[in-house]
């Protein structure tokens, strides 16, 4: 029987596991903190639950458009005056369902005759692992190893977190009020992300951004519009500002700018990336090659530069979503343990910005499109005209296409709309089955429905695949 040591207890880790114990290997999994790693105890599952409550606040928001008002003898009778945020319960609820959501990864892993041990692992050779925990040590052998550790936010030397008032994005769901004043630095996914949710929730937000506009390495039209909606909330956004400190002054937090200025506030949030959990394993003593930003270099199988040692998920840099982990933990395992395999396809993943509106992209981009040889036919539909969003009250949005040329195969496609994650699936659909233009506009869709843009944008890609037929109208 083959054994399997899987380090790490994240998305890549738990998803190995329950392969490899498919596939009848011994499995052993070693994890130091909890099942489900950073993904379900301190990030995916409790932030997007935060982020949950906020969207309820969007839309009661936005109720006043709809005709609801709440009867009251005050100066404000909107709805959202009317809900108290109570953030200590909002965070109970929280860190409970990250809890019961590593406690049924648990369940599973028993039932699948996981063998799993609470510990830290070092490697000592590419096939010895030492566990430290409580009670002691422990070494396990293996014929094949997955590294699964995944990141740990990156804090700046001057911006040391505190886990009160300067806070990592591990740490917020420490806080039992609302901030006054919160401040955000980084305009990436996690601090655009947490600035719209508590913007959301009330407080009043500023954005720290060193680039001009949020979201830099998402699509430039989305991200515009993303700013274009924090703006008009009145949330400050500080652009091509760089923080390079961050203290604390009794109940205040001042945050220092490279160019001098200072930006004072309740509370400061640091999402200024992370770095990966590769320190100090003895990664070395295993022959595995680590890229100079300390993710482990792997290739699109998983396998490292060590034969028998795979690595999966954010420390390895590939892609830092929990789906693309639990597919290298799968990809890795059927290939170290002999099953039918295919190498990992970027083009195919689908991602997501989990904010008001959410941002939902797969296969190409607009930066590859417009940097392309090819005569990729594209076309951005705003979503204000669509018949559902009108009822909604929806008016920030669009869905974008891409296709190749004569094929009319789609290959990617942007989608900016309240719930883009689910509506995003159709298009990673096309993608991934190489649906042509027709085609997908030729399938129903529901009247009314945001969905009906995805299909209406395909319909006005039709003359992109066929140049040949006459038409007055440009895409």
């Amino acid at each position: 029987m083959t054994r399997v040591v899987i380090i790490g207890g994240g998305p890549g880790g738990y998803e190995a596991a329950l392969v490899a114990a498919q596939l009848g290997a011994e499995v052993t999994l070693v994890e130091g903190t909890g099942l489900g790693g950073a993904a379900v105890l301190t990030d995916c599952v409790p932030s997007k639950t935060l982020i949950a409550t906020a969207e309820v606040m969007s839309m009661i928001e936005r109720a006043g458009q709809l005709g609801l008002k709440v009867t009251s003898s005050g100066d404000d009778d909107s709805v959202v005056s009317s809900v108290e945020v109570d953030l200590k319960t909002v965070n109970g609820r929280v860190l409970e369902l990250a809890k019961a959501q590593s406690q049924s990864i648990a369940r599973s892993m028993e039932k699948a005759g996981v063998t799993v041990i609470s510990g830290w692992a070092h490697m000592e050779s590419a096939t010895r692992i030492t566990v430290s925990n409580d009670a002691g040590t422990q070494e396990l052998e293996a014929d094949i190893v997955l590294v699964a550790t995944g990141t740990t936010p990156r804090e700046l030397d001057t911006a040391k977190c505190d886990g009160e008032r300067i806070l990592n994005w591990k740490q917020v769901y420490n806080l039992c009020e609302l901030p006054k004043k919160l401040i955000v630095v980084g305009s990436g996914v996690t601090g655009a992300e947490f600035a719209n949710a508590y913007d959301a929730l009330g407080v009043d937000v500023v954005l720290v951004s060193s680039r001009k506009q949020v979201l830099p390495g998402e699509d430039q039209d989305a991200a515009g519009v993303l700013q274009d909606v924090f703006e008009r909330r009145g949330m400050e956004i500080m652009s091509e500002c760089r923080a390079v400190s961050a203290r604390r002054e009794g109940d205040e937090v001042v945050v220092g700018l490279e160019d001098g200025r200072e930006v004072r506030g309740s509370h400061c949030l640091m999402a200024v990336g992370s770095i990966p959990n590769t320190k100090d394993m003895g990664l070395e003593n295993a022959g595995v090659t680590l890229a100079p930003s300390g993710h482990i270099v792997v290739d699109k199988v998983s396998r490292t530069s060590a034969r028998t040692v795979y690595a999966a998920g954010d420390v390895t840099g590939v892609f830092a979503l929990a789906s693309v982990a639990a597919m290298q933990g799968r990809i890795a395992m059927w290939h170290a343990l002999g099953d039918a395999v295919a190498p990992l396809n970027l083009k195919s993943v689908s991602s997501n910005v989990f904010t008001s509106p959410e941002i939902a992209t797969v296969g190409m981009t607009q930066k590859q499109a417009d940097e392309g040889r090819l005569d990729i036919g594209q076309i951005m539909l705003p979503l204000a005209g669509n018949p559902r969003a009108k009822m909604q009250g929806v008016t920030d949005g669009f869905v974008k296409l891409f296709c190749l040329p004569v094929t009319g195969i789609i290959v990617g496609g942007v989608v900016v709309a309240p719930h883009a994650s689910e509506l995003i699936h159709s298009i990673s659909l096309a993608v991934a089955e190489k649906i042509t233009v027709d085609q997908f506009s030729h399938d129903f869709t529901v009247y009314p429905s945001m969905s009906g843009s995805i299909a209406e944008a395909a319909r006005r890609l039709h003359l992109h695949a066929h140049p040949e037929k006459p038409s007055s109208t440009q895409v």
